[in-house]
């Protein structure tokens, strides 16, 4: 069952980030300084930048520090205690580079004005993210800059006019990240799982992220522009999804999804699917809505509660939509039947709030 999606508007950094106008001094006041700058002469030595930039440096930033180029040569050679993350980009330390160390060093390959998107940015905001060895990010359009190693670079006119950033990382806002994202994506499961990911976790609206799709490239849109469909109508997980095209395919009266059902006052329950004529609601009850007897419990009680006020409530795995779909559509068919001319209990309907 999905929770109730809210209309909150984009702007959420992950935890401990920050959102500001791209241009401008409060930005560039309140932060180490934009990925890509290099310090004056004097005025940093290299073991302040490692603690400010995760242990990355750019050669330009090594020799402003005041190393030589012999120096330099000999850190950074086969054996030596740096090693070479991208063109230009040093790690000053050996092991397996992090997270962090990735994302800067792209961004310092990339150069001062650009920002990470895709991927790299979801999961800074805490949205689910598509699995990826590559980073993604946007570079102003008249800058000339390869893609190279795991660095995929797409030069825009189109960046952001706000910036998120965490330190010395910049990236940009949920909705461009969730466009960006879906638009190297060709699995329609996995977009679905990101847009309801980014909207059920209150971090953008539908309607951001329809702006994006508009303002945006049509080419590699398709599968975007469907996931936002079924979200606007109320869908806000893969199994909602699945479902809904389920019932579609099947013929059978298209429901409301995630509608919030109140009885009086009190919300009773937002049910992945409601039929508002027959009172029926049928929800798509994924192992990940029920990882602890408290859970279970919870729904149980919502359970109880809707069968009282006379509301019938199918509950189907997604295992079962995927794979059993006559079965399950046979179950809503005759549930369908069996209701209808039965009186309907006085429940109080709300569409999904996007």
């Amino acid at each position: 069952m999905a929770d109730i999606a809210a209309s909150a508007g984009e702007g959420s950094a992950a935890k401990g980030g920050r959102m500001a106008a791209r241009s401008g001094t409060e930005r560039r006041g309140s932060r180490a300084g934009p990925a890509g700058s290099a310090p004056g002469a004097g005025s940093d030595s290299a073991a302040d930048l490692a603690g400010r930039q995760f242990g990355v440096i750019t050669r330009r930033q090594a020799l402003a520090c005041g190393l030589n180029r012999d120096t330099l040569h000999r850190r950074t050679r086969a054996g030596g205690p740096w090693q070479r993350l991208l063109p230009g980009v040093y790690l000053m330390v050996s092991g397996t580079p992090t997270h962090d160390q990735r994302d800067l060093a792209a961004l310092l390959y990339a150069g001062p004005g650009s920002m990470l998107t895709g991927a790299a940015a979801l999961r800074r905001h805490g949205v689910r993210a598509p699995r990826s060895g590559t980073i993604d990010v946007l570079v102003p359009g008249r800058r000339r800059r390869q893609s190279t190693g795991f660095v995929t670079i797409h030069l825009t006119m189109r960046m952001p006019p706000q910036i998120c950033y965490l330190g010395s990382v910049e990236y940009v806002p949920v909705a461009r990240a969730v466009a960006d994202a879906a638009r190297g994506l060709r699995d329609l499961p996995e977009i679905r799982a990101i847009v309801a990911s980014a909207v059920q976790s209150r971090q953008c609206t539908v309607g951001q992220l329809g702006q994006e799709l508009c303002r945006g490239p049509v080419r590699g849109s398709a599968l975007l522009r469907q996931a936002l469909a079924e979200v606007a109508d109320g869908v806000r997980s893969a199994s909602e999804a699945d479902l809904r095209v389920l019932i579609r395919g099947g013929r059978l009266p298209m429901p409301m999804f995630n509608a919030r059902l109140y009885c009086g006052n009190e919300l009773l329950a937002v049910p992945d699917a409601w039929w508002p004529d027959v009172a029926l609601a049928a929800e798509a009850d994924s192992r990940e809505w029920h990882l602890t007897p408290e859970d279970w419990e919870r729904t149980m009680r919502r359970h109880a509660r809707m069968t009282a006020l006379g509301l019938l409530v199918l509950h189907f795995t997604p295992r079962q939509i995927r794979y059993e779909p006559d079965q399950v559509l046979s179950t809503i068919r005759v549930a369908l039947e069996s209701r209808r001319g039965q009186p309907v209990p006085r429940i109080r309907v709300l569409p999904a709030s996007g």
